[in-house]
C-alpha cells in the first residue's frame, strides 16, 4: 500500500494542476484540463481514481466556495458544503468508469464524458475538457469535437504521452494564430457594473437608467442590444408598457433578462422589446440548481422555485438569426450549447448576472467557455454581463 502512495500524490499533485490552470479563466490554458484523462488513466487503483478525480473537479470549481458565501452572506461552512456536493456526480461516474485493465480505459473515459455532458450527470457536469475542442481546434466544428474525443480516449491509452504532445502542438499553433469570434453587426452586449442591485432595485429610476444606457447603445449605431441576465427583474404589464413606449419610433430591439412569475413559480427568462411591445424569447433550460432551480421543492411543501426547460428553445429567432441563448450557468456546461448546434444556431447570445462570484474566476471561466465554443464552430458571439 505504501508503494502507491508516491505515485497517488504525484498523481493528484498533476491533477490539482489541471484543474487550476485549465480553470484559472484564462482561455488559452484551456487545453490543461485535458491531461486529466492522461492523469486519470495512470491510477493503480479505485483510491486513487478517487483522489485524482476529486482533486481536478474541486479546483476546477474552487469558485464555488466564495461564490456560495457571498450570494447567501453566510459562512464558510455553507460554501464547503455546496462546493463538496457538486463534486460528487463527478467523482463517482469516474470512479465508476475507471477499470483495473488498462485496455478498457479510453472507453471507459468516453462514457464519463458522455454521462457528464447529459442530465443528469450533467447537471453540474462543469470543468469538461471537451470545452477545450475551440482553443485546439477552431473553426473545425463537429470535426473538431470528434478530434477532441478521440485526442481525449487517446491520452487514456499506453500511448497518452505521445498523443499529449499532439495535442500541445494543435494548442501552441493556435495560441500562435488566435482571434476572438467577432460580434455581429448591429448587434451590441451591454457590459454593466450594478453589483447586487440589478433586478433587485425595482424603481422607476434604475428602469429609466437601463433605457438610457440602450438609447446610448443605439447612437452609436446598433440595433439589436442586449442587456445582462436579470437586467429587468420582474417583468410586468407596467414595465412592459414602459419599456415599449421608450422604443417606439425606434428601429432598436432589446434582448434583456427578466424573470417571468406565475402561481406556481417562475422562469428565468430572455424578453425581445421593441416599439410594438415584448415577448419571452427563451425560458432558461438549466437555472443555478438550490438558489433557483429547487426540484424538491414540493416534497417539503416549498413553492416558487425557478423551472428547468431542460431540451426546449434551443434556438431562437432574432432579425433574421438562428440564435442560441446560454443564460448563465448554462454556459458552465456542455449540453446546451451543444443542442443548440445541433438545432443549427448561427450566432451565440450568452448573458450573466455574476456580482456574487466577485472575487473569484467564475465569470472569466464563462466568458472563455462562452468563447472556445464559439470559436469552435465559427460562431458570433455576444456577451453581455453586470458585475
Amino acid at each position: 500500500m505504501r508503494r502507491d502512495l508516491l505515485p497517488t500524490a504525484v498523481l493528484a499533485i498533476a491533477a490539482i494542476l489541471a484543474g487550476w490552470l485549465g480553470w484559472s479563466g484564462d482561455l488559452l490554458l484551456l487545453p490543461a484540463s485535458c491531461a486529466f484523462a492522461l492523469i486519470w488513466s495512470k491510477a493503480q487503483n479505485r483510491l486513487a481514481v478517487l483522489i485524482v478525480s476529486a482533486g481536478y473537479f474541486l479546483t476546477a470549481s474552487r469558485g464555488l466556495l466564495h461564490g456560495v458565501q457571498h450570494f447567501y452572506s453566510t459562512d464558510v461552512w455553507s460554501g464547503l458544503i455546496f462546493w463538496l456536493a457538486a463534486s460528487v456526480s463527478f467523482v463517482l461516474v469516474h470512479l465508476a468508469a475507471w477499470s483495473k485493465r488498462q485496455a478498457w480505459r479510453p472507453l471507459g473515459f468516453l462514457v464519463a464524458m458522455l454521462l457528464m455532458v447529459i442530465p443528469p450527470f450533467g447537471i453540474t457536469g462543469w470543468a469538461h475538457p471537451l470545452t477545450a475542442s475551440g482553443v485546439l481546434f477552431p473553426g473545425w466544428g463537429w470535426w473538431g469535437l470528434a478530434a477532441m474525443t478521440a485526442g481525449l480516449m487517446g491520452l487514456a491509452t499506453r500511448m497518452g504521452p505521445a498523443v499529449a504532445v499532439a495535442l500541445a502542438g494543435f494548442w501552441l499553433w493556435s495560441a500562435a494564430i488566435w482571434t476572438d469570434p467577432k460580434v455581429p453587426l448591429p448587434w451590441r452586449g451591454v457590459e454593466l457594473e450594478m453589483g447586487s442591485s440589478l433586478g433587485r432595485d425595482a424603481s422607476l429610476g434604475r428602469q429609466r437608467d437601463l433605457i438610457a444606457t440602450v438609447h446610448s447603445a443605439a447612437s452609436q449605431g446598433a440595433s439589436l442590444i442586449v442587456l445582462p441576465e436579470s437586467a429587468l427583474g420582474f417583468w410586468t404589464p407596467t414595465l412592459s408598457t414602459l419599456w415599449r413606449e421608450s422604443l417606439q419610433g425606434s428601429a432598436v430591439t432589446v434582448i434583456a433578462g427578466a424573470a417571468a412569475l406565475d402561481p406556481a413559480g417562475y422562469d428565468n427568462v430572455l424578453l425581445m422589446i421593441d416599439g410594438g411591445g415584448s415577448d419571452i424569447l427563451y425560458r432558461a433550460r438549466m437555472p443555478v440548481p438550490v438558489s433557483m432551480w429547487r426540484p424538491w421543492g414540493p416534497w417539503f411543501g416549498e413553492q416558487g422555485g425557478a423551472r428547468a426547460h431542460f431540451f426546449s428553445n434551443p434556438v431562437v429567432e432574432v432579425g433574421g438569426r438562428r440564435v442560441a441563448p446560454l443564460i448563465c450557468y448554462e454556459q458552465l456546461l456542455v449540453w446546451p450549447v451543444l443542442q443548440s448546434m445541433l438545432a443549427g444556431a448561427d450566432i451565440i447570445v450568452a448573458v450573466g448576472n455574476g456580482w456574487w462570484t466577485a472575487g473569484s474566476s467564475i465569470v472569466e471561466i464563462q466568458r472563455a467557455n462562452m468563447i472556445a465554443w464559439a470559436s469552435l464552430f465559427g460562431t458570433p458571439l455576444v456577451i453581455s454581463f453586470n458585475s
